[in-house]
């Protein structure tokens, strides 16, 4: 099957180009001005951007948390992906205690293989080190799992510094890369201790408890231990100015550190834990949602090229499910969606009010993205020998977020009413057209993608 972009203007991370792309086989196999081809569906995409699939590298689908499990499943989750135009997902696979890697990342293939509508991979979260979790580590790198987490905080899966610092001299042996949730779950059990002490219970403890120092001081901590380990880390959903000013002094040392944030952490302020009533629950995630002083450091980060990938923690729960924590904030499952909106919130936003390059977006979503995660140029890149994963984006629509017309598996939007313009018209996934101005019709042909060690960025 052969399909022929016509008229459009490619975006890659460097450069911005008016050619023609020819697709045949799932691959892409010419991209250059005056294609032709008599065999292939001509789709004419005059005025529209062509960007490589988008890559969401930071979500939670179908995860058992908080004595609940995530609204969205492989299914529904990845159609929502596709919707807004991401192709690719890398999903957290969790290593319960007690647990091999290799049972954590079956327990997850039977979640996904089958169900996925866009192409998929894992992060493995390790949060059992025993001897033969670092033996195991490097057969799992062998077979394509290449990026691994840590979480410095939350009972069930945090490990120690000790730990950490084991993790990271064992994946630089084996050439494996890990991203790390920086916040101290010592400080957060004082701090919620003294909020229930006052009898605060409601939402706007989640806020008092996990203040920008929380994060900072874990980012820190991080990266002393990276430094003495040699080794390049990756500092996931980074919420604040305190914690990127850590980031900094590690860069003026000569660090390698790459740096993830999230929309709700640039578009949103921590005034919305104080919305009346329960309201303020949709937003409870962790880190929290910060000051605008600190979203303004992130935009300005941004800008500068000094965070390297916007992906979602996408991670839903409903509101009946939220309302676990109604009488205390601690039991609110922490989360929310994203994954179906960023690329439309980040191009209005960012391209459109910030000032970022079209090539900066595509490095944010995409470029990046495919090579610090290892699957750089199959995915991540409009050429030939890339798989045939395009988006087609229309810069002049305009429409509003909402509940309404969304396809994740939850009774909200973060982002209800929010009007943008540009949006994903066409959808390509290996070739195929999956999804068409916000509608998937290309159901469950997602595919597993092994993947190689990460490309250095700078």
């Amino acid at each position: 099957m052969k399909t022929l972009l016509k008229g459009g203007t490619v975006v890659s991370g460097s450069s911005v180009f008016e050619a023609d792309v020819l697709m045949e086989d799932g691959k892409i196999k010419a991209v250059e001005q005056g294609l032709q081809d008599q065999e292939a569906e001509v789709i004419d995409v005059s005025g529209k951007l062509l960007f490589p699939g988008f890559i969401d590298a930071h979500t939670h689908f179908d995860l058992h948390v908080a004595g609940t499990v995530t609204a969205d499943n492989f299914e529904t989750g990845t159609k929502a992906a596709l919707a807004g135009g991401t192709t690719m997902i890398i999903d957290f696979a969790t290593q319960y205690h007690g647990e091999s890697l290799h049972e954590a990342l079956e327990n997850w293939h039977k979640l996904s293989d089958g169900n996925a509508s866009c192409d998929y991979s894992f992060h493995l979260a390790i949060s059992d080190w025993t001897p033969s979790v670092s033996e195991e580590l490097e057969t799992v790198v062998k077979e394509g799992v290449t990026s691994f987490k840590v979480y410095m905080t939350y009972t069930d899966m945090v490990l120690g510094d000790k730990q950490i610092y084991l993790v990271l001299k064992r994946l630089k042996e084996v050439g494996g890369i890990t991203g790390v949730h920086c916040e101290n779950m010592g400080i957060i059990q004082a701090l919620v201790e003294e909020e229930k002490a006052k009898g605060n219970l409601g939402v706007s403890g989640h806020k008092n408890t996990r203040p920008a120092e929380v994060e900072a001081e874990a980012i820190s901590r991080l990266l002393k231990i990276a430094d003495l380990v040699k080794t390049p880390v990756i500092v996931v959903h980074l919420s604040s100015g305190a914690g990127y000013q850590e980031v900094k002094y590690a860069r003026e040392r000569g660090q390698e550190v790459y740096l993830e944030t999230c929309p709700q952490y640039l578009l949103m302020d921590e005034s919305l834990y104080d919305l009346p009533g329960f309201e303020g629950s949709k937003y409870v995630i962790s880190p929290t949602i910060k000051k605008t002083t600190d979203s303004t450091r992130l935009w300005n980060a941004i800008r500068k090229d000094n965070i390297q990938t916007i992906a979602t923690d996408h991670c839903s729960f409903t509101t009946s499910q939220k309302a676990a924590g109604k009488d205390d904030f601690t039991r609110i499952p922490n989360g929310m969606p994203g994954v179906e909106t960023r690329p439309a919130l980040m191009y209005n936003f960012g391209v459109l009010e910030h000032d970022l390059k079209l090539e900066q977006f595509c490095r944010l979503l995409s470029e990046n993205v495919a090579k610090l995660y290892g699957v750089y140029p199959q995915k991540g890149a409009i050429a030939p020998g890339s798989d045939g994963d395009i988006v087609v984006w229309n810069p002049d629509t305009k429409w509003t977020i909402s509940v309404e017309n969304q396809v994740a598996n939850v009774d909200y939007s973060p982002f209800e009413g929010t009007d943008v313009k540009g949006k994903a018209e066409l959808v390509f996934l290996r070739g195929r057209l999956a999804a068409e101005n916000g509608k998937v019709v290309l159901e469950k042909t997602g595919e597993f993608v092994p993947r190689k060690p990460y490309m250095e960025l700078y």
